[in-house]
């Protein structure tokens, strides 16, 4: 059944614009960075901490972590998030974003 999923996104992805096609990866990578945020990071707010790592995530590095979308988040997935977790941007965005949330 997921591998039909699978067969249909990469056909519906095959169809859509540019812009689509992004949408739909960032969407896809963000199920996957989710439970990776909530699991690495406990305590941390997660949606403000997946809205960093997303913005600052290359497009190799969402097309992987969307990928992970069908199988769910692998030790590839933590991986790529910590890597991206951990750059000077996405540091500057989680002090920013995730730790006003966590005032709150």
């Amino acid at each position: 059944m997921r591998f039909r999923a699978a067969i249909v996104a990469v056909l519906v992805l095959a169809a859509c614009t540019p812009q689509a096609r992004d949408d739909v990866t960032r969407e896809a990578a963000r199920r996957v960075v989710r439970p990776v945020v909530a699991e690495q990071f406990p305590g941390v707010p997660v949606e403000p901490s997946v809205d960093c790592i997303i913005a600052n995530a290359g497009s190799t590095e969402l097309l992987s972590l969307a990928a992970d979308v069908v199988t769910g988040p692998t030790a590839s997935s933590a991986q790529i998030v910590t890597t991206i977790a951990s750059r000077p941007e996405a540091l500057r965005c989680l002090a920013t974003q995730g730790l006003p949330a966590l005032l709150r």
